[in-house]
C-alpha cells in the first residue's frame, strides 16, 4: 500500500473514523431528570447501533482508504472496493440519523433523547460520507495527503552523474601533454600508456528551449504509448517524482523510475520539482 497515494479527502475520512470510534464509548442517550453521571450505556451495549453505525462507518472508511492506497483497485461483483466503502459510510450516516431521532424504540414521549455519543457519531458519519463522496469531485480534496520530497537537481537527459554507474572516472587515464615528464613509476624512455577507450556518448536531449525537469501529479494519471495508441502503458501515482524529457504541444513525454517512456496527456495541476 502506497501511503503517498492518499489524498486530503482520505485524511478527512480517517479523522472522521477516529471521531466515530471515540463517540462509541460515550453516552448513547440521555434521560430527563437523570444525572449525566449515571450509568448510561454506550454504543457497545446496543447491537443495532454498534453494527449499523459504528462498525459500518469504520469498515466503510477502511475500504475507501485502502482502495486509494492500492496500485490496482480490486473489484467485487463488478464494483470497485472504494464504491463499497462509500456505500457503507452513507448507510452509517443514515442509520445514525434515525437513531438520533429515536434512540430507543417508542421513546418519543418518554423523556429519552439522543446522548452525546449518538450525536457525535452522527456528525462523524456525516463528515465521513461527505468526504468520501466529494473527494473525486473537489480538486482541493484530491491533493496529496503526504507531500512528495523535493528531488535533487535533474541531470540532462541521457547524461550519467559523476561517479555513477558507467562513469569512467579515475579508471580512464588522461593523455600526457606534449613534452611532459613520464609519470612516477614509468621506466625512463618508456612510452606513456595509452588511455582507455572512452565510452560511447549518451543520447543528447532534443534541441530547442525545453529542459528536462522533475514533476509530480496530484492524482493518478495514465501514461500512454508514444506511438499514439490509447492503451495506457503505466499509471503515474501522486507522491512520486517523474522526469519530463520532452514536450509535444500540451503533452509531456515522461520517464518512469523503471525506464519506461510514455506520453502524459493531462498535465493540469502537476507540481514541478
Amino acid at each position: 500500500m502506497n501511503i503517498r497515494s492518499l489524498t486530503r479527502g482520505d485524511g478527512v475520512v480517517i479523522g472522521a473514523a477516529v471521531l466515530l470510534f471515540i463517540a462509541s464509548f460515550l453516552d448513547l442517550f440521555s434521560i430527563d431528570g437523570v444525572s449525566s453521571s449515571a450509568s448510561i450505556p454506550s454504543a457497545w451495549s446496543s447491537g443495532p447501533v454498534l453494527l449499523s453505525v459504528v462498525l459500518a462507518g469504520i469498515i466503510g472508511a477502511a475500504l475507501v482508504v485502502v482502495s486509494h492506497g492500492l496500485p490496482q483497485v480490486p473489484k467485487i461483483v463488478g464494483l470497485d472496493l472504494g464504491q463499497f466503502g462509500v456505500a457503507f459510510t452513507v448507510f452509517a450516516a443514515w442509520s445514525a440519523l434515525g437513531n438520533v431521532f429515536d434512540p430507543i424504540a417508542g421513546s418519543e414521549d418518554s423523556g429519552i433523547s439522543a446522548g452525546t455519543g449518538l450525536i457525535l457519531a452522527f456528525i462523524a458519519t456525516l463528515i465521513m460520507a461527505g468526504a468520501a463522496i466529494a473527494t473525486p469531485l473537489v480538486p482541493a480534496l484530491q491533493a496529496a495527503l503526504v507531500p512528495a520530497p523535493k528531488p535533487a537537481a535533474p541531470q540532462p537527459y541521457g547524461a550519467q552523474p559523476p561517479g555513477g554507474y558507467g562513469y569512467p572516472g579515475a579508471q580512464q587515464q588522461q593523455g600526457q601533454p606534449f613534452g611532459g615528464q613520464p609519470q612516477q613509476g614509468q621506466p625512463f624512455g618508456g612510452q606513456p600508456s595509452q588511455p582507455q577507450q572512452a565510452p560511447t556518448p549518451q543520447a543528447q536531449p532534443p534541441a530547442g528551449d525545453f529542459s528536462p525537469f522533475w514533476f509530480a501529479v496530484p492524482v493518478p494519471r495514465p501514461l500512454f504509448s508514444e506511438d499514439g495508441s490509447q492503451a495506457p502503458i503505466a499509471e503515474l501515482a501522486p507522491g512520486t517524482w517523474y522526469l519530463a524529457v520532452e514536450q509535444r504541444g500540451a503533452n509531456l513525454v515522461a520517464q518512469t523510475q523503471d525506464g519506461r517512456r510514455g506520453v502524459l496527456q493531462d498535465t493540469s495541476g502537476i507540481q514541478r520539482g
